[in-house]
């Protein structure tokens, strides 16, 4: 694996490694506990699962792939979690992160510098490079994902496994 730029080996590191903990860390979770909150406001396993698929659309399209999780209305625009609606099982958003992860992970490894240090915007008054866009998502996949795997316990299921 050798990135276009040099900046982005290690984000690929750690996104090969997150590609692989997503189906681990919702591994035989049931749909009906993806859904339990545990009487708290606390996102959801769904929700967390579901919002990390969208994330990776997000940067996707941003990077100039357009696909969207067969969820999105239930995430677009960064919703968050809505109490009155039922999320997909967490197969669906299984099968959607197997998608686009390795179309992204492509666009990733193709990158220039220039596309890297290039600006947007995220929402009105605040501008990122997408470098700084693509370390923020790598950091909160690990994130969700340890959140997950909390939840996974809290829900009494065996710890995530890592082999």
């Amino acid at each position: 694996m050798k990135p276009v730029s040099d900046r982005m080996y290690s984000i690929i590191v750690l996104y090969d490694m997150y590609t692989s903990f997503f189906s681990r860390v919702i591994d035989g979770i049931s749909d009906q506990d993806a859904q339990n909150r545990l009487n708290t406001k606390a996102n959801h396993i769904a929700w967390l699962t579901g919002s990390l698929v969208q994330e990776r659309h997000e940067l996707a399209s941003i990077l100039g792939n357009k696909q969207q999780q067969a969820a999105h209305e239930l995430f677009k625009e960064h919703k968050g979690i809505q109490d009155d609606s039922t999320y997909p099982a967490l197969a669906s958003f299984e099968q959607d992160w197997i998608k686009i992860s390795p179309l992204l992970k492509d666009i990733l490894l193709n990158i220039t510098d220039e596309k890297l240090d290039s600006l947007f915007e995220m929402m009105p008054g605040q501008t990122f490079s997408i470098y700084e866009l693509i370390t923020f998502t790598t950091y909160r996949e690990a994130s969700c994902i340890g959140q997950i795997a909390l939840w996974r316990r809290l829900l009494n299921y065996p710890a995530m496994k890592y082999d």
